[in-house]
């Protein structure tokens, strides 16, 4: 990455803060904002964030890795959310996400060695009557099983499916 975009994403980042730090308890806000920028929260701007907000690099680090929305590496080109709340898990979502992560060979919150998918968990997508059901950028996919995962993906990775993520 060339110094200036660096720079410019630092300032962004600052910019943020600056925003929001006058604002009771921001962090939460001024790091959705960030990731919703740039995709995830880069490590490098954690001092630069715990110093806008005088806050401990700790305790930026603690909200970063106890919420699994926030990311501290640039997702895959495409994020699948494979749903984990109880009426997927009634119709199978435990089998679909162990061969998810077989078929992917990663695991949740990790991104394929080519960088093109990421797995996510998410706890309810609202589809309870057509379980399993995963999320591809803002397409939500019923009933998905082994084969139709597949073939989701191979649609993906071949570029025939145009996602938003």
């Amino acid at each position: 990455m060339s110094i200036d975009k660096e720079a410019s994403r630092e300032e962004m980042v600052l910019a943020i803060v600056s925003k929001y730090k006058e604002i009771p308890g921001p962090l939460l806000v001024v790091l959705h904002e960030i990731q919703q920028e740039l995709g995830f929260i880069p490590p490098e701007f954690i001092p630069g964030i715990a110093e806008g907000l005088n806050l401990s690099r700790a305790e930026i680090h603690g909200v970063i890795s106890f919420y699994h929305f926030f990311r501290s590496t640039p997702a895959g080109r495409y994020t699948i959310q494979l749903c984990r709340a109880e009426s997927c898990q009634a119709m199978g979502s435990r089998e679909l996400e162990r061969h998810a992560k077989k078929s992917l060979e990663i695991d949740f919150h990790q991104t394929t060695a080519d960088g093109q998918i990421t797995l996510e968990p998410v706890y309810c997508l609202g589809n309870c009557a057509c379980s399993p059901a995963i999320r591809v950028g803002d397409a939500i996919h019923a009933h998905v099983g082994a084969e139709s995962f597949d073939a989701i993906v191979n649609e993906l990775i071949s570029e025939k499916v145009e996602v938003k993520n």
